[in-house]
């Protein structure tokens, strides 16, 4: 057993780590259990609950990574040799695999490999209409421009108000739907074309973070600010999620920030559950309005999110209770987990294929297999590429 300390969070370890088993049994179950996803699906949206507990840990942890360096040039080398050495790892074998004929890539289209590449490297892929070559990728590009929005609060300095931002967005979600407000998935790439808004947007990305690093005051508004709007147009307008989720999305990971602020008593636990309770309410309100379509349940959704909020709040209420260490060590290695099942999955679909019929010992088979690689990936990639970037964020801290 491990005591969850301040400094170590393990609670936080341990809802990463179930989140991540989820996630897992959601896209495995594809290959091993279809008949029983096919069944529990409508009533429970296991992929959207693990990503929304996801979500809330991030919203909890990211601003406070910021804030405490009090750097942004800082935060940004930590984020990008934190999720960048595993990711461009996984698209390397995922390519390596292609070429050997035993897995195929998702189809992009008419899109250039040009274009897919430098989409992908800004991880805002999701959100530039370009398709990603692993399903799970697409929740980065939220992480991205939560980061981003993050960085401008932060450079405007208005980042304390984390509930009142959760608040907006989660009130513009609702009356999005209430008032009958849809768009295509991608809207924006139709309107002007996928490559120029790659292009424009990936140029927008790197102005707006090597301002935002700079020295100048004004570079670092500017930057912040720019990277700000380019969040706020790209989510709302390209994602391929309902408008709506896409603001949910986001309003659930400034909850989890607000959430955090109670926590060190820079705003009281009252203003924090109202926040929790308007972002759960509009939420479920966007879900039942929008109503049921061929590849969305609202029941399945609702279902989700109100469980995914619950184990966001029963994880803080234990935050001071002694954690079992498999749930620690498993959230320790559940990025690489979260990067890595899919990757074997692709493989296992393009020369096994899936079952016929469902297979629990194949399921279980699957996770002995996959966690014991996520080990070596962690200890061999991921763990590395972060202690690169702490010795750099030291070589470049502002005095």
């Amino acid at each position: 057993m491990a005591t969850a300390g301040p400094s170590r969070l393990g609670w936080l370890d341990a809802l990463r780590g179930i989140a991540s088993l989820v996630v897992v049994f959601d896209h495995s179950s594809y290959t091993f259990m279809a008949d029983f996803r096919r069944e529990l699906m409508p009533q429970f949206n296991t992929s959207r609950y693990g990503i929304m507990v996801f979500f809330l840990v991030s919203g909890y942890i990211i601003p406070a990574s910021l804030e405490r360096r009090g750097c942004v040039r800082t935060f940004w080398i930590g984020r990008i040799f934190r999720v960048y050495p595993l990711w461009a790892a996984v698209v390397t074998v995922l390519l390596a695999v292609n070429l050997l004929g035993i897995a195929e890539l998702r189809d992009v289209g008419q899109q250039s490999v040009a274009a897919v590449a430098v989409a992908h490297a800004t991880m805002l892929q999701e959100l530039l209409g370009t398709p990603n070559l692993l399903l799970i990728l697409w929740t980065l590009s939220y992480e991205m421009a939560f980061y981003l929005l993050v960085v401008a609060l932060f450079t405007v300095r208005l980042h304390q108000r984390s509930a009142g931002v959760a608040v907006t967005l989660a009130v513009l979600a609702a009356v999005s739907v209430a008032a009958g407000v849809t768009l295509p998935a991608s809207a924006l790439s139709d309107l002007v074309g996928t490559g120029p808004l790659i292009g424009l947007a990936s140029g927008a990305l790197v102005v707006a973070i090597c301002c935002a690093s700079s020295g100048s005051p004004a570079l670092r508004v500017f930057g912040g600010v720019l990277g700000g709007v380019l969040a706020l147009v790209l989510v709302p307008l390209n994602g391929t999620v309902p408008l709506w989720e896409g603001l949910v999305i986001l309003a659930v990971m400034f909850l989890g920030t607000a959430v955090h602020r109670a926590e060190n008593s820079q705003c009281t636990w009252r203003w924090a559950a109202g926040t929790a309770v308007m972002v759960v309410a509009c939420g479920v309100g966007s879900a039942y309005w929008y109503g049921d379509d061929d590849h969305f349940t609202r029941r399945g959704w609702i279902v989700a999110f109100v469980l995914a909020v619950l184990t966001f709040g029963a994880g803080l209420l234990s935050r001071h209770r002694r954690i079992p260490r498999m749930l620690t060590g498993l959230g320790t290695i559940s990025y690489s987990v979260y990067l890595v099942h899919p990757l074997l999955l692709t493989v296992i679909d393009s020369t096994i294929g899936r079952r016929r019929q469902d297979s629990l010992a194949l399921e279980v088979a699957f996770f002995t297999v996959l966690l014991p690689l996520c080990l070596l990936t962690h200890r061999y990639i991921e763990a590395p590429g972060q202690t690169w970037g702490r010795r750099w964020a030291r070589r470049v801290q502002p005095p």
